[in-house]
């Protein structure tokens, strides 16, 4: 069953007001009308208060033109019959019923209107004057049905425009959540390079302490200064990943680069893990910074795995490179014997996976004369798909 206020918009203090000035405005010219007729011909007094009764109740009809279109607009135009102060009510009502569009409820009420028009207009007889009256009816009645439709039109695109809207701001909203859930994804990425990187560290520190019988009480102090500083400083690096939470445009930290990379093998080194590192890149001040922290990040995850699935194993770190030809990271350690083959199991290279793809890069891993071969190549420019940055 049609809803008569389907699609129809509340209207607002200022929209009543409007309405019900448009209906006003005819009856006060009336009401003139028959203040001087009543002047003239006292007799015409009962007349003139029956005209202006029915004229004042379809003023209070019009209050559910909306609600019942049908019925409110059809009571209003039978009172037009016998009251000339009811037609600017009725041509209201009409009007909010032409608006919903629906022509098997408006041609019915059309016909009545224009009958009733035809009745009023030969109250004294037909002349030329009801001709003219009837004409210009007539006339009118089909302006307020224009207009009633262009009303209805002016609110269909109100109504799209607004749903258009809400349909943007939907896609926003959704596009920031998208943006949000990347940012976590990323955060919880590097959370994972900072504390394995770290813990690793630390386990082979304390593996140290806890095995070998034949330090000294020097080594022993240093091996424990290690540790305490391996420690300070994974706690500030988790503090700076965090920092990217913060919403107060607090200054970050500055993130790690292809320049620390040397800082990062003293690390390690200083831990008991051996690295040989060859560096063929040429041009290095020219790499963009976006690249440099994806390296870092590559080279330092890396070597995190190497200790954990190869303790004790010497790793080799090849960079090579320059502007045009990409950057190439090889890192290379033996695989301990009884290690299954297919190694893209592990669970350390989901995130590198990840992190080249987002660079633009290419990841290669292969078991090589007993070596496991990490071969990754990235675009020397940043990559247009890792849209959200690093954070380190």
């Amino acid at each position: 069953m049609h809803d008569p206020t389907e699609n129809q918009p509340p209207l607002d203090g200022r929209a009543v007001a409007l309405r019900y000035l448009c209906a006003v405005a005819p009856m006060l010219f009336d009401a003139v009308i028959l203040v001087v007729a009543v002047h003239r011909e006292p007799g015409r007094l009962v007349p003139a208060l029956v005209n202006t009764g029915l004229g004042l109740a379809g003023l209070v009809l019009m209050r559910w033109r909306r609600r019942r279109p049908v019925a409110v607009t059809t009571a209003i135009t039978l009172l037009t019959s016998f009251s000339t102060m009811a037609a600017g009510p009725a041509q209201v009502a009409y009007v909010s019923l032409v608006t919903h569009r629906c022509w098997r409820q408006i041609v019915p009420v059309a016909i009545l209107s224009w009958v009733c028009l035809l009745v009023r207009s030969s109250w004294f007889g037909i002349d030329q004057a009801t001709y003219v009256s009837t004409a210009a009816g007539t006339v009118l009645l089909g302006g307020l049905t224009v207009f009633g439709l262009y009303l209805r039109g002016r609110r269909d695109l109100a109504a799209s425009e607004r749903q258009a809207a809400l349909a943007a701001e939907r896609e926003q909203l959704q596009r920031i959540e998208q943006a949000r859930l990347a940012e976590r994804v990323q955060i919880a990425q590097e959370m994972h390079d900072v504390l394995a990187h770290r813990l690793s560290l630390l386990s082979m520190l304390a593996g140290g302490l806890a095995y070998r019988r034949d330090l000294t009480a020097e080594q022993t102090r240093e091996t424990a200064r290690a540790i305490q500083e391996n420690a300070h400083r994974s706690l500030n690096e988790l503090r700076a990943v965090l920092g990217t939470l913060r919403d107060d445009g607090a200054a970050q930290a500055p993130q790690p680069t292809l320049a620390h990379l040397e800082t990062l093998f003293g690390e390690v080194r200083a831990a008991g893990q051996q690295v040989e590192v060859r560096d063929a890149v040429g041009e290095r001040g020219l790499l963009p910074e976006q690249t440099g922290r994806h390296a870092y990040r590559i080279v330092q995850e890396a070597l995190t795995n190497a200790r954990k699935h190869a303790p004790g194993g010497e790793v080799t770190v090849e960079l090579g490179g320059r502007p045009g030809e990409g950057l190439r990271i090889r890192v290379a350690n033996p695989v301990p014997d009884g290690t299954p083959a297919g190694p893209g199991a592990r669970l350390g290279l989901v995130g590198l996976a990840e992190r080249i793809r987002m660079a633009g890069g290419t990841l290669g891993h292969a078991v090589r004369d007993g070596h496991f071969v990490l071969d990754v190549r990235l675009p020397w420019e940043a990559s247009h798909r890792d849209s959200t940055g690093d954070r380190g």
